[in-house]
């Protein structure tokens, strides 16, 4: 149920109860899907139930220019140096 598009997202699950499920779904893994499909409701490899998990984004270091394009817009971007410490970078 992989597919190769990159603008797929993609979706971690778990067994449902963590003492039933086998090594890939004990530990959750990921599946890339559209998100028109269906979730998954057992795990591939043991047949064990499956919850959905709620994960956060991946967001990283602009590689599109979206930095340039967001400062010339007038934002304004911090480096966080420690603990309620930030530095601005423009």
């Amino acid at each position: 149920m992989i597919y190769n598009k990159a603008a797929m997202p993609i979706y971690e699950y778990e067994a449902k109860e963590l003492k039933l499920g086998c090594d890939h779904c004990g530990s959750g893994f990921q599946v890339l899907q559209r998100i028109s499909d269906d979730a998954l409701e057992a795990c591939p490899e043991c047949g064990c139930e499956l919850i959905k998990l709620i994960s956060a984004p991946s967001v990283g270091e602009s590689k599109s220019g979206l930095d340039d394009r967001a400062k010339g817009a007038g934002f304004q971007k911090y480096k966080r140096l420690g603990k309620g410490e930030y530095e601005k970078q423009y």
